[in-house]
């Protein structure tokens, strides 16, 4: 119990140093990037290669970040941390298009306002794109972005051959509030601050 009210608390903290109050929703590509920042895994829905579920969606939890917690640690570009071992990465290297969806519900927000998940008040983002390696110009923002909030992955087993990925976004649709969806350009995302 005590482990659950320090992640909560540590989970509040990040969504105060992030800037505190969700943007408003008349700001959708604010809200895209806050939610993206104050996340730190999402759901990545891929086509599947293996046998028995070829073609059809496939959804798995990644661990990412846009860059280190605070205001002005967001690049608003999900990176990720992967091995070509891993189910989905496996489907990436033989169609690299995917969905990812980021949701306020893993932050204290939305159950301190007794949000459900789906409800669209507790905001979440998808994001279409694709998967690609970082280059080794970007593979040190890559690493500073997902080693500063989630430590544990240096330590992963070096045989692995870990690699550093970014989401290419190409579409973005946030749900903030009633009326459904708003449509953000990448444009639009990456010209606001979270």
């Amino acid at each position: 119990m005590a482990g659950l009210t320090l992640l909560c608390v540590a989970a509040a903290a990040l969504l105060l140093a992030s800037g505190g109050a969700i943007p408003p929703p008349e700001e959708a590509a604010r809200m895209a990037r806050f939610v993206l920042h104050n996340c730190d895994w999402g759901a990545l829905a891929t086509l599947s290669a293996q046998e028995g579920l070829r073609g059809q969606p496939f959804a798995n939890i990644f661990s990412l970040s846009d860059g280190p917690p605070g205001p002005l640690g967001g690049s608003g570009v999900p990176y990720l941390y992967l091995t070509d071992m891993e189910i989905s990465v496996q489907d990436l290297e033989i169609n690299s298009n995917a969905s990812l969806t980021v949701s306020l519900a893993q932050t204290p927000y939305c159950k301190k306002h007794k949000y459900d998940p789906q409800n669209p008040l507790c905001a979440h983002i998808i994001f279409c794109g694709s998967i690609v390696k970082v280059n080794d110009s970007e593979a040190g923002l890559a690493k500073k972005a997902l080693f500063s909030r989630h430590p544990e992955m240096e330590s992963w087993p070096k045989d692995h051959n870990w690699f550093f990925a970014k989401f290419n976004i190409t579409n973005i649709w946030v749900l903030d509030y009633f009326g459904g969806l708003k449509i953000v350009t990448p444009e639009e995302y990456y010209s606001v601050k979270p």
